[in-house]
């Protein structure tokens, strides 16, 4: 069955780097897209980015733009999302999800699988 795994949360400085995976036991032979979501403490869930398996095309929201990147390695087993500039906003928990036939982050709708989050703080 499967499952996506995020690794990668913990604790940093503001101006920090933290670098999240999302790695999975097999990953699906058609067309798919990883998304990353997360959730600030009393707000609501929102979408970071997101990322084609077939092409590689990339969405953001405009809060991480410049900051967040979000790539595959060349063996397509892992999906990272390295987050430079942190701020104490990009504080929450960290979901990696597995889509269908677009990749969104304005919705999670469309979110077929979920994995079971990773915590990123970021504190002085």
């Amino acid at each position: 069955q499967l499952q996506l795994v995020e690794s990668g949360g913990g604790l940093v400085q503001p101006g920090g780097s933290l670098r999240l995976s999302c790695a999975a036991s097999t990953w699906p032979y058609d067309v798919y897209y990883i998304a990353w979501f997360r959730q600030a403490p009393g707000k609501e869930r929102e979408g970071v980015a997101c990322i084609s398996n077939t092409d590689g095309r990339t969405n953001y929201a405009d809060s991480v733009k410049g900051r967040f990147t979000i790539s595959r390695d060349n063996a397509a087993t892992t999906v990272y999302l390295q987050m430079n500039s942190l701020k104490p906003e990009d504080t929450g928990r960290y979901w990696c999800t597995l889509q269908y036939g677009t990749c969104s982050i304005s919705t999670s709708d469309g979110v077929q699988l979920w994995g079971s989050g990773t915590l990123v703080t970021v504190s002085s």
